[in-house]
């Protein structure tokens, strides 16, 4: 049984901020309650987001810890966001929902799902068009404090100001790139394609 996929490098705030400074890179230094703040709100404004923290993920998933987010809903942002990863305008994105809160969203075939293994109905494919494949059907991660508390804390303060329980989730890369890793592949993808990275 798989306890958890957060098993690449891992970088700490001196690091972080000795490769930004070297980098000659702007930049702001937030406590954590400020970035989930932060963040929540630009999510809500439909802005797109990188977000990094902890040890990276291994294997074939995006979970939380290098990804590139959005708010799911409106018909606007998988465009936006396929634009940014410079992917096919058709292609959908997965959803990071609180798991208290994925049955009420999806037609969940387990309880948990917190490596993406299970597509699931999606029950208002109109509302959330972004992460619905054609069959109306999404590749569902559920986040829970026990899994990935960081992540679960942003998703569920975006719950908090708008009502809706999940954000979109894709790999922090663009096609055919490596997905972001450490300062220096941040600062590259934040010059490159305009995306803040928390």
């Amino acid at each position: 049984d798989m306890k958890g996929s957060y098993l690449g490098t891992e970088y700490n705030q001196e690091e972080i901020e000795r490769e930004l400074k070297a980098a000659g890179a702007n930049f702001e230094t937030f406590n954590y309650e400020n970035i989930i703040d932060k963040t929540s709100k630009y999510l809500s404004e439909e802005k797109v987001i990188g977000w990094f923290q902890g040890r990276m993920e291994v294997g074939a998933r995006a979970l939380g810890n290098r990804s590139l987010i959005a708010d799911p809903r409106g018909n606007d942002i998988k465009d936006k966001v396929n634009a940014i990863k410079r992917r096919q305008k058709f292609r959908p994105f997965a959803p990071s929902v609180l798991e208290e809160h994925a049955h009420e969203i999806f037609d969940m075939p387990v309880r948990k799902s917190q490596f993406m293994q299970f597509t699931a109905p999606c029950k208002f494919p109109e509302k959330y068009p972004a992460i619905c494949h054609v069959d109306n059907t999404s590749r569902v991660q559920t986040v829970s404090k026990e899994d990935n508390p960081g992540y679960y804390r942003l998703i569920q303060r975006f719950y908090e100001k708008t009502g809706c329980p999940m954000v979109l989730n894709t790999s922090l890369n663009i096609k055919g790139q490596p997905i972001v890793n450490d300062q220096d592949d941040a600062i590259d993808f934040t010059d490159k394609y305009g995306v803040k990275v928390f």
